[in-house]
């Protein structure tokens, strides 16, 4: 199978219903989290500017670990009340922090990283799975249709594991 991006047009809504139905594709038929979550992050860096770093980091019941992304080496663990990550995942609620050196507890994984937007991933019974982490190097690079847009392709990765 051979896969290319396809270049977003029109305004932003537009756009992540577009990368939104390019993810739907990569998904569909597919179960297993770790090849959803790598060809998500690849798709996911390479289709929207202003990255860098997309990625997965999974609760393994105590801590939050590392998975598929892009970007520069991670953090490998993370605790649930540290950071943005842990923030997420432990209140369950998207993370859009526009200066992340302002936000308390911030763990500097990669120093050139200005904000970020992190979506916790809840699985259908309520059990957390992880976070969807996306960094910029750019300060304020997410707004609100970022963020539900990010959201949405979160949920879209969550119903690929059922």
């Amino acid at each position: 199978m051979s896969f290319s991006t396809i270049p977003l047009t029109g305004s932003k809504p537009d756009q992540y219903a577009q990368l939104l139905e390019q993810a739907r594709a990569l998904l569909h038929g597919e179960r297993d989290r770790i090849a959803n979550a790598a060809n998500l992050s690849a798709l996911v860096y390479h289709a929207l500017p202003g990255l860098n770093w997309v990625g997965f980091y999974f609760y393994d019941g105590h801590e939050l670990v590392v998975g598929p992304f892009q970007g520069l080496p991670a953090c490998v663990r993370i605790p649930l009340d540290k950071g943005v990550c842990g923030a997420a995942a432990r209140t369950g609620e998207t993370q859009r922090i526009e200066d992340v050196h302002a936000f308390p507890g911030h763990i500097a994984c990669d120093s050139a990283s200005n904000s970020e937007l992190v979506v916790p991933l809840v699985g259908a019974n309520g059990e957390l799975i992880g976070v969807f982490d996306l960094d910029s190097p750019l300060h304020a690079r997410f707004s609100v249709e970022d963020q539900q847009g990010l959201e949405a392709i979160a949920r879209a990765f969550l119903e690929s594991l059922q």
